[in-house]
C-alpha cells in the first residue's frame, strides 16, 4: 500500500547521497516488527530493528538485527569488544538518537555510534529499516545502509 508522505531526513539523506531507496507506509500505531512486515508485504527475514544498546565502557552500541530474532547481547558484547552490552531504557531513546521506540533508523541518528548490521542482511538484494519515523520502512540494499551507517557485519543472532 503506498501514500503520499512527507519526507523524513532519512529519505532527504538518502537522495542527497544517490542512494536508490523505496519507502513504505504502514500504520503508525503499529510497533511489532513481524506485524510491519506483514502491512508492508515484506518477508520478515528482510525487516531489521534497529536496537541501542549501553556497553560495560559506558558507549552506546547500535545493532541492526531481523524482526523475527533475538539480539544476542553475548555475540554483540563479544563483537564491540566490551565485557556486556544492554538495551537503554525506552525513555532514553528520544534524547539519545533523536528516534521514538518504534521509529527508530540506523540512519541519521543525534551522534554516530558503532554500528553492527546482523549478516543475514547480506543474503538479500534489499532489506528494509526504519525509515526515521514509526509507520515507514525504507528498502535499500544492505551494502549501502551499512556504508552510510558507517557500519559492519556479524554474526549477531
Amino acid at each position: 500500500m503506498k501514500r503520499k508522505e512527507e519526507k523524513t531526513l532519512v529519505m532527504k539523506t538518502l537522495e542527497a547521497n544517490g542512494v536508490e531507496y523505496e519507502a513504505r507506509f504502514y500504520d503508525e500505531e503499529e510497533t511489532d516488527g513481524q506485524k510491519v512486515a506483514i502491512l508492508t508485504g515484506l518477508d520478515p527475514d528482510t525487516v531489521f530493528k534497529t536496537l541501542v544498546t549501553v556497553g560495560s565502557d559506558m558507549n552506546h552500541y547500535v545493532f541492526v538485527v531481523p524482526v523475527n530474532y533475538t539480539l544476542n547481547l553475548k555475540k554483540a558484547a563479544a563483537f564491540v569488544k566490551v565485557k556486556s552490552v544492554e538495551m537503554i531504557k525506552q525513555k532514553d531513546l528520544l534524547p539519545l538518537t533523536g528516534y521514538i521506540h518504534g521509529g527508530c533508523s540506523p540512519l541519521c541518528m543525534k551522534k554516530k555510534f558503532v554500528t553492527v548490521i546482523n549478516d543475514t542482511a547480506l543474503l538479500f538484494e534489499k532489506i528494509a529499516c526504519s525509515g526515521g519515523k514509526r509507520g515507514c520502512q525504507i528498502i535499500i540494499s544492505p551494502q549501502k545502509l551499512a556504508y552510510l551507517a558507517c557500519a559492519e557485519f556479524a554474526d549477531l543472532i
